[in-house]
């Protein structure tokens, strides 16, 4: 039994939604982290402790709820 490849335009189409999907993805942690950690009235060039540490936080856990999110979404659970 021979296992269906996607030919080139489909791998493509395939690899651009999945690019696609990454950047989305990646736009949303930034953005709610930023909203979250990151104190409007810019004092500094660099991030203080305070908000570096928030911002490892809510990098973690996103990505951790993230694989959860998947994870239920592949096994078919609500």
């Amino acid at each position: 039994m021979a296992s269906q490849q996607p030919d080139s335009s489909q791998a493509l189409i395939l690899a651009q939604q999945e690019m696609e999907y990454r950047v989305a993805l990646f736009n949303k942690m930034v953005t709610s982290c930023f909203d979250k950690c990151i104190d409007r009235k810019y004092k500094d060039g660099d991030l203080n402790v305070g908000e570096n540490s928030c911002v490892d936080r809510c990098t973690s856990k996103y990505w951790q709820t993230t694989g959860i999110v998947g994870q239920l979404l592949g096994t078919g659970q609500a």
